[in-house]
């Protein structure tokens, strides 16, 4: 009954996880534990701060919808669940960690000085954007998982699309590396989002392969 469901309302589905999502992560940013871990390792303080960094870091938030409704447009149904899921599972499980091991880190800059549109638009991000529920990083997790998800999509063969496998791979790196220049990350955060997405990805084949092999054996 629940895959019926799904198969014929993925946007339904979007949607009842974005509420779930957003009502859980607005949720920890507005009661934060008094005693957080802080992450932190020696390569962060090698990283300069970057305000620039902030235009691919909120190129993330448009390259989500797009890319999974792009899918559920032009991909076959299966494309699309094969990275709607493990998305989805894996912003679960990082809310799930955020409760249980609550971290933070403490390496924003003092102050971000300027008048410019990007020094504007990282303080605005400092202020609506605490420094916690950080580790294991959903913007990487989330770039890793799409650039994956190109990589595995059918539709991209096609050579007037061929394109876009590169180009998303700039994109998640850009991203990735924004997370850190604008000191929302430490390196150890990206590394475990990084690490986060490869086990979901290798889960979802080995089912993937298990699936197979049971309908062979019918």
């Amino acid at each position: 009954m629940k895959r019926s469901w799904l198969a014929r309302h993925p946007v339904g589905f979007m949607a009842l996880y974005s509420i779930f999502y957003l009502s859980v992560f607005h949720y920890l940013e507005a009661n934060v534990p008094l005693r957080s871990i802080l992450v932190h390792c020696r390569l962060d303080d090698l990283i300069p701060f970057c305000k620039y960094a902030v235009i691919p870091y909120f190129a993330w938030f448009v390259w989500i919808p797009f890319t999974l409704f792009y899918l559920l447009w032009k991909a076959p149904r299966a494309d699309f669940w094969r990275l709607c899921l493990p998305l989805f599972a894996g912003m679960t499980i990082a809310l799930a960690v955020y409760v249980v091991v609550p971290n933070g880190l403490d390496l924003r800059p003092y102050r971000v000085y300027g008048s410019d549109f990007f020094a504007r638009t990282v303080r605005q991000l400092y202020t609506t954007d605490t420094a916690t529920n950080v580790c294991p990083s959903i913007h990487v997790f989330n770039s890793v998982t799409l650039m994956i998800g190109y990589r595995r999509s059918r539709c991209f063969d096609e050579p007037r699309r061929r394109w876009m496998r590169p180009a998303a791979n700039v994109l998640g790196v850009a991203i990735i590396l924004s997370t850190m220049l604008l000191k929302q990350h430490s390196c150890i955060d990206v590394l475990l989002g990084i690490l986060l997405a490869m086990v979901l990805d290798t889960a979802m084949t080995a089912l993937e392969r298990s699936d197979a092999r049971a309908l062979q054996r019918l």
